[in-house]
């Protein structure tokens, strides 16, 4: 589900830290089924400067974030995230956890089609990655999938929960597309686009925009999804790496 931004990458005020890169798509645990999902990623070249008092900046920093999650129904899934991270010195810290509720009533990944659904997390982040300590994510999720290939998009909508930091919800937009290039092999790209608040969009050179190339593998209980992006304006970490690691068992 990478912004977070990806993670999955929301606005810098609600999570400061990357801890999922990710766009969500049509998967989802059927009932009864869990899984691991190990959350990976470092920025050999970004930002090296706090963005606020006590900010520890993502330059060099390795984000290592496992998340355990469970189908509940057909439609229904539900995660919890432990959020950790170290600094370019080497100091780690375990820095917040996250509960989230996927709910994907529009899917059929075996056959295709339209997927639509929606993703709710909420999350408690250490003052030293953002200055919300706690914070709702919204993430609308739809695509389409066919027999070789795949695209999709996410808006990701984040509020602040704590006081002093409330008002216009960060918004990220999200967009992947995928082709099949050999059994359980797809390539593609992920594109994360931080344009601002839902009140105050952003002039675009201070967008955080970043264009990942990835690869997709699934070898049935098995998944990764591996990525190299670059940013693409001044208000972006240069150089990021990215690696989801997944399995599912019962």
């Amino acid at each position: 589900m990478a912004i977070g931004m990806a993670g999955t990458m929301a606005g810098a005020s609600a999570l400061a830290i990357q801890e999922e890169i990710q766009v969500y798509d049509d998967d989802i645990h059927p009932p009864a089924e869990y899984g691991l999902e190990t959350h990976i990623n470092t920025t050999p070249r970004g930002r090296k400067t706090p963005d606020y008092p006590g900010d520890v900046p993502p330059y060099r920093g390795v984000r290592l974030t496992p998340e355990f999650s469970r189908g509940l129904t057909p439609t229904l899934e539900g995660g919890l995230y432990v959020l950790s991270t170290s600094d370019a010195q080497g100091t780690y810290y375990v820095s917040g956890t996250k509960v989230r509720l996927k709910w994907l009533p529009v899917h059929d990944k075996d056959s295709g089609g339209w997927y639509f659904g929606s993703n709710h997390e909420l999350s408690w982040i250490d003052p030293e990655f953002s200055e919300s300590r706690r914070g709702y994510e919204l993430r609308v999720i739809g695509g389409y999938r066919a027999r070789d290939w795949m695209i999709g998009a996410n808006a990701i909508i984040g509020w602040s929960l704590s006081s002093g930091h409330r008002g216009s919800p960060d918004t990220t937009l999200a967009y992947k597309a995928t082709y099949d290039v050999a059994r359980g092999i797809a390539l593609g790209a992920e594109y994360y686009n931080d344009i601002g608040t839902l009140a105050d969009r952003l002039p675009g050179e201070l967008q955080a925009r970043t264009l990942y190339l990835i690869a997709d593998m699934d070898r049935g209980d098995w998944s990764l999804n591996f990525g190299v992006g670059h940013g693409l304006t001044p208000a972006t970490d240069n150089w990021t790496i990215k690696a989801i690691v997944g399995h599912s068992f019962r």
